[in-house]
């Protein structure tokens, strides 16, 4: 068995007994953060799966203190009703938490193909795994995303399910040229090597979008993209995602996102952060017709404010402007 990083900043908590790594095709990264009741569901719904592959579950626990997640799953894998390993990744922060799953998964299983993710306030259709590697293998695709459907707590909520904070990008399945969340993902083992540890990049840890940044730097490498419609997740939202303030943190910090990844990209080319900012501020100023045109179509001012609060966190990141709404994990 391949040791960890020697570190420290991974352990083992535990593992299901008699696991066969080598026979292993794919593998399922879960990280957990103080959710211990739904990441059981989360896996709950990964024990469902309809699939004749051989798969394992990595749960990261990223809460190194009291490990609630960790002492909820434990019994399941202790017990071999779950297959795979729980970890711990010792350094706070959802990419830290995805770096130490996804290296892990190198590590300890010589022969998967596929890595997929799904987050802890999520639950899989029972033909999600398989709907996933199958969209990989016919698309040949390296990377695939799949939608996370919102399930809001509340149903009167259920109107906001169009809105760009919580719509799926893409309504059909095929090759994309772009995928911007690791909430539903499928990525290559071949992807993984090819990127190399860190796959992600620690200063998004808890603002979010290392996940964009790193899927944007896979398609700068020629990676084919996919996507799988019929593979969903379905993903918990509390009343608290659907209040004014955290839809316009939520739009500009993905306003913040998109100039970081951009600027990332274009790194090393003449006149970079000019030609970022330029196109910052054309955005900003085309932001009020865009709105206006999705009013028209939509009626609904939540939405046609949309553009406006990206392209002004587009803006605000020239002046380090930077909302980690992941660092107050209570209020996100």
């Amino acid at each position: 068995m391949i040791p960890l990083p020697s570190d420290g900043s991974v352990s083992i908590a535990g593992r299901s007994p008699r696991l066969d790594v080598e026979a292993v095709e794919a593998v399922v990264t879960l990280p957990t953060f103080k959710r211990p009741e739904q990441v059981l569901e989360t896996l709950a719904s990964l024990r469902a799966q309809q699939t004749g592959r051989r798969f394992a579950v990595i749960v990261m626990e990223n809460e190194a203190e009291a490990r609630a997640g960790a002492k909820a799953v434990l019994p399941l894998f202790e017990r071999g009703e779950m297959s795979g390993l729980v970890i711990i990744a010792q350094e706070r922060g959802n990419c830290s938490a995805y770096n130490a799953g996804w290296q892990t998964a190198i590590l300890q299983f010589p022969n998967f193909r596929h890595l997929l993710v799904i987050d802890d306030d999520e639950i899989a259709d029972p033909q999600w795994l398989e709907r996933m590697c199958t969209a990989a293998e016919t698309l040949s695709a390296d990377i695939v995303g799949g939608p996370q459907v919102p399930v809001f707590a509340d149903p009167a909520h259920a109107r906001w399910a169009e809105h760009p904070v919580f719509a799926p990008p893409y309504r059909e399945t095929g090759r994309v040229p772009a995928l911007y969340s690791s909430g539903n993902l499928l990525v290559g083992r071949n992807v993984l090597i090819a990127m190399g540890p860190p796959f992600l990049d620690l200063k998004f840890n808890f603002m979010g979008g290392g996940d964009s940044d790193f899927l944007s730097r896979a398609a700068q490498r020629d990676f084919v993209l996919g996507w799988c419609a019929e593979a969903e997740v379905q993903e918990t939202v509390p009343a608290r995602r659907v209040e004014a303030d955290w839809i316009r943190a939520r739009s500009l910090r993905n306003g913040v996102i998109s100039t970081l990844v951009e600027k990332k990209k274009r790194a090393g080319t003449p006149l970079a952060g000019a030609k970022v900012l330029l196109k910052s501020l054309a955005l900003l100023a085309a932001s009020p017709f865009r709105g206006l045109i999705r009013l028209a179509r939509t009626g609904s001012p939540a939405i046609a404010i949309y553009p406006v609060h990206v392209a002004l966190g587009r803006v605000l990141a020239e002046f380090g402007y930077a909302n980690e709404q992941y660092r107050q994990p209570e209020k996100n």
